[in-house]
């Protein structure tokens, strides 16, 4: 790319930055950027956590990581993007919903749900080398989840590069209240409904997110070894996605059931 990369991360964030707390969606950087790379938009990302760490979250305050989440484990959606591999963002403890109450639609842009099985670690995870034997053994217990996932880019109109620099185009999560331990689970074949003002909008089984959710959590941890960073003692790890998202409005109520791990529901403020 030309120019300083520095420049160009601190542009591209600032463009972020400023349509979170505007709540008007930016053109994708991609678009003035069609160079942008992987590594520049994991530097954007990484930007805007410690802004938002440091600085404000998306209630004024500054928040703090909690975990992981992992995006685009769909294949279709990976094809559609021209990729082979999932992303990642960062959880923030201002982004947590609790079961069954009311998530804030005031500071989200462009708001749509998915279901997802929720990883929390009781032990550390270090990569490269993590299987599958690794993640079950370091994992306390996985939980239903709702994903809120948002976009700052106008229109969802993105590349890899731009949901990257977006923080995996994260919004808000819900997690359920029934923890599961994992090795009594056969995760691959967890189906789900995911249900929207009690219809049913979409449905999916865990097989969907890259065979098993579990695989896509030995992806995230061999990736993260990339960047010299790992799955800490604690952290909650979204897995990616068992269906389609569907798109929600002020008003709607979305509930998912996922088998052998229960319900979680989420309502949206007028």
């Amino acid at each position: 790319m030309d120019g300083d990369p520095r420049d160009l991360v601190a542009s591209i964030a600032e463009r972020i930055w400023t349509a979170q707390c505007s709540g008007q969606p930016c053109e994708a950087p991609s678009a003035d950027h069609p160079d942008l790379d992987v590594a520049t938009a994991y530097a954007v990302q990484h930007r805007l956590i410690q802004w938002r760490h440091t600085k404000r979250g998306l209630f004024d305050k500054p928040a703090r990581p909690v975990g992981r989440k992992i995006g685009l484990t769909s294949p279709a959606i990976q094809q559609w993007l021209g990729v082979s591999e999932p992303d990642f963002g960062v959880l923030l403890d201002d982004m947590v919903v609790l079961d069954g109450m009311s998530a804030s639609t005031e500071v989200l842009l462009q708001p749509r749900v998915e279901a997802e099985v929720a990883f929390v670690f009781r032990d550390s995870l270090q990569g490269p080398g993590v299987t599958a034997a690794d993640v079950i053994c370091a994992t306390d217990h996985v939980l239903p989840a709702l994903e809120i996932i948002d976009s700052r880019i106008a229109d969802w109109d993105i590349t890899y590069e731009d949901t990257i620099a977006d923080n995996a185009s994260s919004g808000m999560f819900v997690l359920g209240n029934s923890p599961r331990e994992l090795k009594s689970l056969d995760l691959r074949l967890a189906g789900m409904a995911l249900r929207k003002n009690g219809d049913v909008v979409s449905t999916g089984v865990g097989a969907a997110c890259l065979g098993n959710p579990i695989n896509a959590v030995v992806w995230l941890a061999n990736k993260l070894a990339e960047f010299g960073q790992q799955i800490s003692a604690g952290e909650i790890v979204l897995s990616g996605a068992l269906g389609p998202v569907t798109d929600i409005a002020p008003g709607d109520w979305v509930r998912a059931d996922i088998a052998g791990l229960g319900v979680v529901n989420v309502r949206f403020g007028e």
